[in-house]
């Protein structure tokens, strides 16, 4: 009798070379998304093991060991890099790490940015370049994606994919054994959804299952959607109720810009000079109604998400039984974007799949393939497209819950600059917001989801806006320390309160002057705030003249010659200069588009005229003392 056989053995662990690693850096998702059709298109290409992991999740002690590494990095507020990104760029920037320490390992980094920015995917390129600087080897150059491009930073991915795949493929043709999938993909496979939905009827509904708390339900709901990772930080911190609802300009202008008092009536409110308000929008109950008939779903029903093969499980909390259920209404009015946002292009690729239509289909085909992006572009982006529009224009498509749910655009909160001060209103917050509308390539007019809401709130009917205060990336200053501050149009917002806080703590204190420059189009059609501005360049306020401050406004279109924030500042050039030599900190806050540059090039001409100083040297030494701070916005 022979021996005994030994029991089976495990497979070894596969090695790292035969595994692609996708690292991603997301705050708003899109980096997330961008990484995930990473990975899908590995899968598709064979890849024997693919990762995709958020970096924050990732030990990046244990970088050495990988041998293929993707990274798909996004960029926050002036050049920040997401907050997920922040512990992993800390440990790869620690001094005992050598220049051989990567040895082995090869790497590509692709980048999420907008070009409108000074610091256009700075993240990306920090990485990039520390990576070589610890021994990796690069496989393709740095991806570049800019929301400002046609096809917004999907015109960069395309062939930077393309590259990639090709570069992996010639180095190691093991690790993509069916490439021709990814290069000429077969739209007839689909997948399986990442989620499942479990309904509940609802006489099935337990008691406690029901919340009447509108901040306990508005925390449910997102803790549960799978697609809001980026997005969830718990219940709302206040409800506030609109008390003033006051348009700022002409009545007939073109644009509407709007002052919006919120109030707590029973208590004070935490916040700062600088400090954002993010508000979550309510959509419009019609629009909700109508997505919800147009798939064909139980309004009533309650319904639980949860992982594939999970436990009910998202964004790192429990559900646990029944209170993980929601109506399921509830849940596509606080989580699902229906009717504001459009659907990116992996939706049309699992659409096409649903289609029982054959003209729809193969349109839905087209529009996911390569060469389809750009009239994809033109039929979506362009026209700011709805998810309830785009399905109303494929009427054969039915698609299960479960893959709406993980590819509609979330719900997003909106961001404002806080335009009050706390020591003047305890209780209260204002804001300073356009009111977003526009055209489309095609006529149609379209407008924000947020702004429009909060626009058609009456301060005399009972209404609730659920928001959080966020730290801003404007500083509070100090009282003694002196303002130069630039602020055109809605840029202004931040610098009231500046003005406001500064004039309360100078009837008790001692206080340093203010310097602003403001510029709108018409001093009659858009000058904002012109009274309270005018009001503290008075006398002593602390805008005057007399205090050593000043108040001085570029009216772009009021003359046949343009004139802007930035010839206001080289006018007013021995006014600049001695607040910047009285250590004067400098605030800057507005479009994202030409104005911080052209503002940063006026105050370097000064500094060179009336300095002899080497000018981007002086404001790098501001910048980095945290006394020049730039927020701007799209």
């Amino acid at each position: 009798m022979g021996p005994s056989p030994s029991p089976p053995q495990p497979p070894p662990p596969l090695p790292a070379t035969g595994r692609l690693l996708v690292l991603y850096a997301s705050q708003t998702g899109n980096a997330m998304d961008a990484a995930e059709r990473v990975g899908r298109e590995a899968e598709r290409g064979g890849c024997p093991a693919v990762d995709v992991l958020s970096m924050d999740s990732f030990d990046p002690s244990c970088l050495p060991g990988e041998r293929s590494v993707v990274f798909v990095v996004s960029t926050t507020g002036q050049g920040d890099p997401p907050d997920s990104m922040k512990g992993f760029w800390r440990y790869l920037l620690k001094k005992d790490l050598g220049a051989r320490w990567l040895e082995g390992l090869r790497f590509a980094v692709f980048g999420l940015g907008d070009s409108g920015y000074q610091k256009y995917n700075l993240p990306a390129k920090k990485i990039d370049r520390r990576l070589l600087q610890l021994g990796a080897e690069i496989i393709i150059e740095i991806g570049l994606g800019d929301d400002q491009h046609p096809s917004g930073y999907e015109g960069a991915l395309d062939p930077w994919l393309l590259s990639l795949w090709e570069s992996l493929n010639k180095a190691n043709p093991s690790l993509l054994p069916r490439i021709t999938d990814i290069i000429n993909p077969n739209l007839n496979y689909l997948g399986d959804s990442k989620i499942e939905v479990i309904y509940y009827s609802c006489n099935d509904a337990p008691p406690d299952s029901v919340v009447s708390d509108s901040k306990k339900l508005i925390e449910r709901a997102r803790l549960m959607s799978p697609a809001l990772k980026f997005h969830s930080d718990g219940e709302p911190q206040y409800m506030l109720k609109m008390v003033t609802n006051q348009r700022l300009t002409k009545e007939d202008y073109e644009k509407d810009v709007r002052h919006f008092e919120l109030e707590d009536p029973s208590s004070a409110i935490s916040y700062q000079v600088g400090d954002a308000l993010e508000i979550l929008p309510s959509q419009n109950p019609s629009a909700v109604n109508a997505f919800i008939e147009r798939c064909n779903l139980d309004p009533d029903s309650y319904i639980t998400i949860r992982a594939k093969g999970g436990d009910e499980v998202s964004n790192g909390s429990l559900l646990n039984g029944s209170m993980g259920r929601i109506k399921l209404s509830t849940f596509v009015a606080l989580t699902m974007d229906v009717a504001s946002g459009s659907p990116r292009r992996y939706f049309f690729e699992i659409m096409s799949h649903f289609a029982t239509a054959e003209h729809e289909k193969e349109r839905l085909q087209y529009f996911a393939s390569p060469e389809g992006r750009d009239d994809l572009y033109q039929y979506n982006q362009k026209e700011s497209r709805t998810v309830l529009e785009v399905l109303e224009d494929f009427p054969s498509v039915h698609m299960p819950f479960e893959w709406l749910v993980q590819l509609t655009p979330p719900l997003k909160k909106r961001a404002f600059s806080i335009s009050s001060s706390p020591l003047v209103h305890p209780n209260q917050i204002h804001l300073t917001v356009s009111i977003v509308s526009w055209l489309t390539p095609f006529k149609r007019t379209r407008q924000g989801l947020c702004s429009t809401w909060l626009a058609g709130l009456n301060p005399n009917e009972e209404n609730l806006i659920p928001c959080w205060v966020h730290k801003g990336s404007l500083p509070p200053p100090k009282p003694s320390i002196p303002l130069l501050l630039i602020g055109p149009g809605t840029g202004c917002a931040p610098f009231r309160a500046f003005v406001e806080e500064r004039a309360a703590q100078s009837a008790r204190e001692s206080t340093a002057p203010i310097l602003f420059f403001f510029g709108c189009r018409n001093e009659d059609n858009d000058f904002l705030y012109k009274d309270f501005w005018l009001k503290h360049a008075q006398d002593k306020g602390v805008l005057s003249l007399k205090e050593g401050g000043g108040f001085f406004v570029a009216f772009s279109r009021d003359q046949p010659q343009k004139v802007y924030v930035q010839h206001k500042i080289k006018e007013q050039s021995a006014r600049v200069w001695n607040m910047l030599c009285s250590g004067a900190a400098i605030y800057v806050a507005g479009s994202s588009t030409k104005m911080p540059a052209d503002v940063t090039a006026a105050l370097e001409e000064v500094v060179r005229q009336k300095g002899g100083e080497a000018a981007s040297g002086w404001l790098r030494k501001l910048e980095r003392a945290g006394k020049f701070n730039i927020e701007t916005w799209s």
